[in-house]
């Protein structure tokens, strides 16, 4: 999709409104995104509060030791530690590390938040500006990308787990795996490994498994945890009118971020996730959302039609839901606790000399977060494991602004 104008609210209504940046004159980073995006009930005293964060953002250059310094410390204490007014730090951050890094600021690592909003919003003044995927992200990326990867030799082994490990000479020799269709098992040989799992995933390995667990490296990541995510799509019997295709929400749920998409806006009136749907198609995503995972389906479809009445007014009111998809995800997203950088792996382990990780949860200097950092950290390991130059294959982000690297010298 073409880049758009985003919106964020809360129960109230319309609180801010994210332009595209890179459609107004270009400003040093940080004062472009400052004085372009409207905060509609925010008073500029509440926003000059966020001015001492400009020192925490000029120190954390990414580093083992910028992580080290503020991986130990909550972002929402660092906020109440600079003086950060409540108001601000609700209606500006609160919602960005719910919806950013899927946890509330009293529970993410300072390192983790300054890291994920320096790399989405404060690189440079474009940084936040958005293009959706047109279209389903598994059939349009991902489901092409893995028949290319067929077609080069590389074989895929669905609907079975790993149970188990062998060991040899200081390397997994073997991945024992079961099939939970047939029950059938099997031991698949090992040249290189890579974990390119999350951190609830990599946790449960190493507490399942014997051989890992021998090993102090992965027994630190039995520490790692994930947070929970619920995804819903409510199909509504007529049009509802939508000012902005994506949103950040909060206040609708004590501690969960929410985010909302329109569909048709994003993908299209011919996208297949519309075939029949005689109105709008409305996706509503929670995080840090174990509260709401235990609702019944009813209770989750009362719930966002409720947040999308208070959202959309009196045009959604008169809309009945016709139909709604529930996915929950229970700890399916990393969760960057303060005090777990320590926990994280490194690309290669220090513990076999053949295995390797990757994910977003992997330790990396590259800059990114998130889907690109997962990727940059599978060309890292696959560069390692083919002794190839660390970067090859690796686009490197931009050089830090002058006024941001003079502040860090």
């Amino acid at each position: 999709a073409e880049y758009a104008e985003q919106g964020q609210y809360s129960p109230r209504g319309l609180e801010a409104i994210w332009p595209v940046y890179r459609n107004q004159q270009q400003l040093p980073t940080g004062l472009g995104q400052a004085l372009y995006t409207r905060f509609l009930r925010l008073s500029p005293l509440d926003l000059a509060t966020a001015l001492p964060l400009v020192l925490a953002f000029s120190e954390f250059d990414d580093s083992d030791a910028a992580w080290e310094k503020y991986d130990n410390i909550s972002f929402r204490d660092l906020c109440v530690k600079l003086g950060v007014s409540r108001r601000c730090y609700q209606e500006i951050f609160e919602s960005m590390i719910l919806t950013g890094l899927f946890a509330p600021g009293k529970e993410c690592s300072a390192a983790a938040a300054l890291g994920m909003a320096y790399f989405f919003v404060l690189r440079s003044q474009n940084a936040f500006d958005v293009r959706w995927c047109k279209g389903n992200v598994g059939e349009t990326i991902f489901e092409p990308w893995c028949e290319l990867m067929k077609t080069q030799g590389v074989k895929f082994i669905p609907n079975t787990r790993v149970v188990g490990f062998n060991e040899k000479k200081g390397e997994i020799s073997g991945i024992q795996c079961i099939n939970v269709e047939s029950g059938d098992k099997s031991i698949f040989d090992s040249d290189s490994v890579v974990f390119a799992v999350g951190a609830k995933a990599l946790s449960l390995f190493t507490k399942n498994s014997p051989e890992l667990a021998k090993h102090a490296e992965f027994r630190e990541f039995a520490n790692l945890r994930g947070t929970s995510v619920l995804a819903t799509r409510i199909y509504l019997d007529r049009h509802v009118k939508t000012e902005f295709s994506a949103n950040a929400c909060w206040g609708f749920e004590e501690g969960v971020g929410m985010t909302m998409f329109d569909i048709r806006k994003l993908h299209g009136d011919n996208a297949q996730a519309l075939v029949g749907a005689p109105g709008s198609v409305l996706e509503v995503d929670f995080y840090y959302a174990n509260s709401m995972l235990v609702l019944d389906d009813e209770s989750i479809v009362t719930k966002v039609k409720s947040h999308l009445d208070k959202i959309c007014g009196d045009d959604c009111k008169q809309a009945k839901v016709i139909d709604a998809a529930i996915v929950r995800i229970p700890e399916g997203v990393n969760w960057y606790y303060p005090g777990s950088y320590s926990k994280m792996p490194s690309v290669k382990s220090g513990a076999y000399s053949n295995v390797f990780f990757a994910g977003d949860i992997v330790k990396t200097r590259h800059g990114s977060w998130s889907q690109e950092k997962a990727f940059v950290t599978g060309v890292e390991a696959a560069n390692t494991i083919l002794h190839r130059p660390n970067g090859s294959g690796i686009i490197p982000l931009s050089d830090d602004e002058l006024h941001v690297s003079a502040g860090r010298n």
